[in-house]
């Protein structure tokens, strides 16, 4: 797998971290300040492309909508910059859950579930954000599905408090995929994001009870959870980039980009005011 950030599909290829040890603590308002506008501009992007989306459009239309948006912020793709990724987001469908490449030939229709993940970097700040949807009329499991990973997700952000284990986050994923009916893509993590777009520290979506490793105040993270109908890992795609369930199985993912405080997080990749 070509983009850093979740665990290998593929075990012998190496990991792409920034630093594997390396993460970013956002240490003062110019921090946060530059992590805001980076997070609006991705903000803007996801939300403007997933207002878009409808039975006959491509998920390229989608990715050019998109990179206007980015472009009207001064902020530029981070899957390009950062990977030459052939595509200025990731926009997966149906049983792709992350990494796909948006095509003119990829057209939705009635039925769909659509995953855009947008990432950008802006003046020297990352942020990275994600959301699925069902295009048209969504089916009854669709609409659980959406709402069970998005409650997986806040689930997440709400334990990750400074001095607190990072598993925490894992753990709650797990609870509400397991009381909701779902799986959890278990080779597919969130990850640190701030001064590059994949860093430390790994963001497990199910609980290692063996890692001790605790989250520290203004770490930058971006927090991602898979959930699926039936699969628990995802393989790669012939095309080297997209990543499919293992069992050909729906998925959907909701991401934002967050600054640990020792209280409620700061989410940076709410939809902004107005939209």
């Amino acid at each position: 797998m070509r983009i850093g950030g979740y665990a290998n599909a593929t075990p012998s290829k190496p990991r792409l971290f920034y630093g594997e040890e390396k993460y970013m603590t956002a240490d003062g308002e110019e921090d946060v300040a530059g992590l805001r506008l980076a997070g609006a501009a991705v903000a803007h992007a996801r939300d403007t492309a997933l207002a878009a989306i409808e039975p006959g459009i491509s998920t390229g239309e989608l990715d050019a909508i998109a990179r206007d948006a980015l472009a009207s912020h001064g902020a530029v793709s981070a899957p390009m910059l950062a990977y030459e990724f052939p595509g200025h987001t990731c926009i997966s469908v149906n049983d792709a859950a992350a990494h796909g490449i948006p095509s003119m030939h990829i057209v939705l229709s009635d039925g769909d579930m659509i995953n855009i993940d947008v990432s950008a970097e802006l003046d020297g700040y990352w942020a990275d954000t994600g959301a699925s949807a069902a295009v048209g009329q969504p089916s009854e499991l669709m609409s659980r599905l959406l709402e069970a990973t998005k409650l997986a997700q806040a689930d997440a952000m709400a334990v990750a408090k400074a001095g607190e284990p990072i598993r925490l986050m894992g753990r709650a994923v797990e609870k509400r995929a397991r009381a909701c009916g779902f799986t959890v893509l278990e080779n597919l993590h969130g990850h640190g994001v701030g001064r590059f777009i994949h860093e430390g520290p790994d963001i497990p979506n199910t609980e290692n009870r063996r890692d001790r490793t605790r989250l520290v105040e203004g770490m930058v993270l971006a927090v991602e959870p898979f959930l699926s109908v039936s699969a628990t890992h995802a393989i790669e795609d012939v095309d080297g980039w997209t990543l499919r369930t293992n069992d050909g199985s729906m998925v959907a993912q909701f991401e934002h980009t967050m600054i640990v405080t020792q209280g409620e997080p700061l989410v940076l990749t709410l939809p902004l005011a107005g939209t």
